[in-house]
């Protein structure tokens, strides 16, 4: 015959517990990967603008630097604030979505102003001097609408 089961071998309690060893490996895992995503945010943002400042023909590259940016952002943002993580952290992703949502107005303004932006940046290209610098200034402002000027 088969043996007996006592009550005492079907009870839940006995076996591995979770430990305070395992607890703090996961809080650490969860800092590393918030660590990660925290650098590709910066990194995006940073290139974003990198690539904006560079050359306005590439604002479609920019924009798609500054949408993944704002998605990264907003995901370490709710991590830090789920786990806990340090302030600053919580500082750098909040200061990070500023300067994204700001080069979303930058991009949204060049779009718009593509034709003129581009006329621009290749006028200041070409000049030498600080007076051909306000003259291309000054043609930027002539050719903007009249509700803008």
């Amino acid at each position: 015959m088969g043996g007996s089961r006592r009550l005492e071998n079907m009870n839940p309690d006995v076996g591995p517990r979770p430990s305070q060893q395992s607890r703090a490996e996961a809080e650490k895992s969860a800092f590393g990967v918030t660590q990660i995503l925290f650098r590709a945010f910066l990194l995006s943002a940073l290139g974003s603008f990198f690539v904006f400042s560079l050359n306005v023909k590439y604002v479609w590259l920019s924009a798609i630097l500054t949408a993944a940016g704002l998605i990264l952002g907003i995901v370490v943002l709710v991590r830090a604030v789920k786990f806990k993580h340090s302030k600053l952290v919580l500082f750098g992703t909040i200061s990070g979505l500023v300067v994204s949502a700001i080069m979303c107005l930058l991009i949204l303004t060049s779009v718009l102003f593509y034709k003129q932006v581009t006329t621009y940046q290749d006028c200041t290209r070409s000049a030498l001097t600080e007076n051909a610098k306000s003259q291309c200034l000054s043609q930027l402002e002539d050719s903007m609408p009249g509700s803008l000027r």
